[in-house]
């Protein structure tokens, strides 16, 4: 009998490696997506830990610095003033220049918490900029009960991927911090 030698793989042996590869990929690719999710909800969840740590540093630095006057702000070059309790209002200096306070909290606007928790490392920071990073707002503004939403986009519902910040309703009084909800994950 004469055997020719065998070279390469048979169309069979072919056909089962790509079945496998396909049951490979069908288990493996909902993984990959759901990965995509988890980077947003991580992304939601450092952000809220930056808003909430920037309205401590900054009710911090404005409890310290209430009623001493005009300070001088190298990030500004300007000389701010935090007003005594109870009002509360005024500015406190940071390196990334001065944060606007109500209630001796950050206003819920971009200028404000949004800068001092570094959600971007643009500065004045601006709304293309912060869509950049990934993020957006809605309404805000620097009055008492303003109330900022933060959402992280690229989910199916950015609205439902973010939570809020609003600043204290009331200077000096127990219990009458900012306010910042949990996050909403069902967009994300």
């Amino acid at each position: 009998m004469n055997r020719n030698k065998q070279n390469g793989f048979t169309l069979i042996e072919l056909i089962v490696v790509i079945v496998i590869l396909g049951i490979l990929a069908a288990v493996a690719l909902p993984r990959f997506v759901n990965l995509q999710t988890d980077a947003r909800i991580a992304k939601l969840n450092a952000a809220r830990g930056a808003v909430q740590a920037a309205a401590a540093l900054v009710h911090g630095s404005a409890l310290a610095r209430a009623g001493q006057g005009a300070q001088a702000c190298p990030a500004t070059g300007t000389n701010l003033t935090v007003n005594a309790l109870p009002a509360g209002t005024g500015n406190v200096c940071t390196e990334t220049g001065a944060i606007a306070l109500v209630n001796l909290y950050p206003q819920a606007t971009l200028a404000s918490i949004i800068a001092a928790a570094g959600l971007t490392n643009v500065s004045p920071i601006t709304t293309a900029a912060l869509t950049a990073e990934g993020y957006s707002v809605a309404g805000g503004g620097g009055g008492i009960g303003s109330t900022l939403t933060i959402q992280v986009n690229g989910g199916t519902a950015p609205a439902n991927c973010s939570f809020t910040y609003r600043p204290s309703n009331a200077a000096g009084t127990a219990g009458s911090g900012a306010l910042i909800s949990q996050t909403t994950t069902t967009g994300c």
